[in-house]
């Protein structure tokens, strides 16, 4: 487990610079917190950091954005929160998404839970205090 505590955007990428590696490896990451702990913000972050050339935004309506990077690799954005059944993430083919090889970011997994591969990142997110996060990251 890897676990640090965060007061900035700037930080973040400081942080995240050296793990970049974990994305090879794990192409299913799980970011997890309470609403508005900044989970998409993250996101954002580390995207520009992949060299994402896309508007990078919450897919709350649209369940799922693709961003493409400059190499021309998809990655996959997931908000899950207003799926109420696993039913759901069938329909919109969040299986064949899971199995394309490309990073998939996934907010609000709990629903589709079942549906994940044996092995998966969590990044965990919480809040200490109103500039200052606590970052956790970990196999599951």
């Amino acid at each position: 487990m890897i676990e640090t505590s965060l007061n900035s955007i700037d930080e973040i990428k400081i942080f995240m610079r050296d793990k970049l590696n974990l994305f090879e490896k794990y192409k299913i990451i799980c970011v997890n917190g309470e609403m508005g702990v900044g989970k998409t913000t993250f996101i954002k972050s580390v995207c520009e950091m992949l060299s994402v050339e896309d508007e990078i935004n919450s897919p709350t309506f649209s369940i799922v954005n693709e961003y493409e990077t400059q190499m021309g690799e998809k990655i996959f954005h997931f908000d899950c929160y207003r799926l109420n059944s696993i039913d759901e993430a069938y329909n919109i083919g969040f299986e064949d998404y899971l199995l394309s090889g490309n990073i998939c970011f996934i907010e609000w997994m709990e629903v589709i839970k079942p549906l994940l591969p044996q092995h998966y990142l969590n990044i965990d997110i919480e809040e200490t205090n109103m500039n200052h996060r606590k970052l956790k990251i970990y196999e599951s």
